[in-house]
C-alpha cells in the first residue's frame, strides 16, 4: 500500500510569550482543574515583573502580562497545544491512516507542530483550522519557519496562510531528526 502524505511542519511565533492568561485560566477549568488550584497557579503569575540586561545595564522592572513560564514541571503550554489540536481536528478526519483502527492527525512538541494529511484539500483545511484555533487565543503560525514536505505526490499547489505560500521542502529537521520526501530515515542515518 502506497501512502500519499502531506506533512506540514509549523513553528509558532513567540508561542510561550504570547499566550493570553485569561484564556489559560479558562482552559484549566475546561480540563477540570478545581478553581482553588487555578487560583493558586494564577497567583504565581499575577504581578510578575522582569528585568533584563541591555547595553551592559540592568533595565527598569516591567510587568509581564502574557505568556507562560518555560522549563517548569507545570508546563501550562502543553494544555494550550492540546486544546488547539483537539479543537482544530474535531471537525473531521483529516489525518493519515496508520493502521486499520488508528489515524494520526498531528505530532506536537512544545511549539513545534507537525500536521499530517492525505490530500491537498485536507492540508489546506488543517492549516486554516489550526491557524484559526491559534488566533482565538492570541497565537499565530510563524510563516517563515513553517514548511511543507510532500511524500509520493505529483501536484504542487501551494498551501497558504493569510495569502502567503508556505515553502515546499525536500527535507526538514523535526525534533533533531531529518525527515525526507521519501518518508524514510536514510537522510538522518547518513547525517
Amino acid at each position: 500500500m502506497e501512502f500519499i502524505t502531506l506533512h506540514q511542519l509549523h513553528r509558532l511565533r513567540k508561542a510561550f510569550d504570547s499566550v493570553d492568561r485569561t484564556t489559560l485560566w479558562k482552559l484549566l477549568r475546561h480540563y477540570g482543574v478545581p478553581q482553588k488550584i487555578v487560583n493558586i497557579i494564577q497567583s504565581s503569575y499575577d504581578g510578575l515583573h522582569c528585568k533584563f540586561v541591555h547595553g551592559g545595564q540592568l533595565t527598569k522592572s516591567f510587568e509581564v502580562k502574557t505568556g507562560v513560564r518555560q522549563g517548569r514541571l507545570l508546563s501550562l503550554f502543553l494544555l494550550v497545544i492540546d486544546w488547539i489540536m483537539k479543537t482544530s481536528t474535531s471537525e473531521g478526519k483529516r489525518g493519515i491512516r496508520w493502521t486499520s483502527r488508528m489515524q494520526f492527525y498531528d505530532l506536537d512538541f512544545a511549539d513545534d507542530l507537525a500536521l499530517l494529511s492525505q490530500t491537498q484539500q485536507q492540508m489546506q483545511e488543517n492549516t486554516n483550522s489550526v491557524a484559526a484555533a491559534l488566533a482565538a487565543i492570541g497565537l499565530n503560525i510563524h510563516k517563515g519557519k513553517s514548511k511543507i514536505l510532500r511524500y509520493n505526490i505529483a501536484f504542487t499547489n501551494p498551501i497558504t496562510i493569510d495569502g502567503k505560500d508556505l515553502e515546499d521542502v525536500k527535507t526538514f529537521t523535526y525534533l533533531g531528526s531529518i525527515i525526507d520526501e521519501h518518508g524514510g530515515s536514510d537522510a538522518d542515518v547518513k547525517a
